[in-house]
């Protein structure tokens, strides 16, 4: 079928993306800073990915045929990607920069190899991602290099859920991978150059912003609101399905899935019907009490700065509303409850951003510390009118 490149063996990469293409009959090669997790994927050329569905019994699905890069290996990575066919890359913003400069490397080979264009499917949780793939890669190529009609980047909108792997779990096989059946791949259409690839859960769709803020403003808004909710109901609790059980959590959820669909609405007209967000909402809350993934409060919480952040889950969700005149009182109860989490991991442990977040909210205050994590300013009317909500 053809050779797939993958940036980031981690639990997107592998466990959604890369078996969605090995499954499609590509060859599949990982790149990877990760030293012994490329050692081992080259020892074993396989790794399981285990399904995990409430009542179900567990579908093991065999990736193998597979092979690894070190990305500190620059040589094999660019002759990599002028072997390639499509590439995808999943390895979080923070790392984006790393990889860049050596993909737009491979880009420049392959234009002096004659090859043709190079698809780059960027599955990351990023908001105008092919914008900042653009600017990143021109600024590693030559000026006059014709860059658009020879990569195409291709946003995504990732809503599959993959679960902090448990010690045991990695005790018993350190390469295997939970994950639930969701399997969907939402792309845009627009941006492949060549023909899009003949995947099983492959969606492409015209307008790729209006599902990128589906995915943010109702998924992660709703599953991180459902933890920081449940943290505040009962900090003892430590998986996701466990506050699934709270009812007047999963109420209150509910009633900020409903207000972020009718922000999504007005937003988006075109592309969604109120009767399809409440279908999406209806599914995700379904997908959250899926007891044999064993997601944690901790995981889906963590990082709070990074999730209220001004145009992130909660804080954008509000200000999407806000800004249209619709109310958004259920996703700022959401926020507030997030200022207090305090969640711990398997070993007891806060992470230690938020850890940082909460010295900042007792050296300053709540009002700074939202303040400056959210960005809002007070001399602005909307930003002032969220920025009150939160901390009423």
């Amino acid at each position: 079928m053809g050779v797939f490149v993958q940036f980031g063996a981690g639990n997107i990469g592998r466990s959604f993306v890369g078996r969605q293409f090995f499954e499609a009959g590509y060859e599949v090669i990982f790149v990877d800073i990760d030293t012994s997790l490329i050692n081992r994927l080259n020892e074993r050329r396989s790794y399981p990915v285990v399904v995990k569905q409430s009542g179900q019994v567990d579908n093991v699905i065999l990736v193998k045929g597979i092979r690894a890069i070190n990305g500190r290996d620059t040589s094999a990575v660019i002759q990599a990607l002028v072997d390639a066919d499509i590439v995808a890359t999943s390895v979080g913003q923070r790392a984006l920069g790393s990889i860049l400069k050596v993909l737009a490397q491979g880009i420049l080979a392959r234009k002096h190899a004659g090859c043709c264009p190079l698809d780059v499917i960027i599955a990351e949780n990023l908001r105008a991602a092919a914008d900042f793939f653009r600017e990143a890669l021109a600024g590693h190529l030559p000026e006059d290099f014709d860059l658009s009609n020879s990569v195409g980047l291709i946003e995504t909108s990732i809503g599959k859920m993959v679960p902090i792997m448990p010690e045991y779990a990695l005790a018993a096989d350190a390469l295997q991978l939970f994950a639930e059946p969701y399997d969907q791949l939402i792309v845009d259409a627009h941006g492949f150059r060549n023909p899009l690839p003949l995947l099983s859960g492959l969606k492409p769709v015209d307008n790729i912003t209006a599902y990128v803020d589906r995915k943010l403003f109702m998924h992660n808004m709703s599953h991180a609101a459902l933890a920081y909710l449940g943290y505040q109901a009962n900090p003892n609790l430590r998986y996701l399905w466990e506050v699934m059980d709270l009812p007047e959590v999963v109420n209150n959820v509910r009633g900020a899935l409903g207000q972020s669909a009718e922000a999504l609405c007005h937003f988006y007209p075109s592309d969604f019907t109120r009767e399809q967000l409440d279908e999406h909402a209806a599914d995700l809350l379904g997908r959250y009490g899926n007891r044999a993934l064993g997601d944690t409060i901790y995981r889906v919480g963590r990082d709070l700065g990074r999730k209220l952040a001004h145009n992130d889950r909660l804080v954008g969700a509000c200000l999407l509303a806000a800004r249209q005149g619709l109310p958004f009182s259920k996703i700022a109860l959401a926020a507030r409850a997030a200022l207090g989490f305090q969640a711990q991991d398997e070993r007891g442990q806060v992470s230690v951003a938020d850890a940082e977040f909460q010295s900042t909210i007792s050296t300053v205050g709540t009002k700074e510390a939202l303040s400056l994590v959210a960005d809002l300013h007070s001399d602005d009317p909307i930003e002032r009118l969220v920025l009150e909500a939160v901390l009423q």
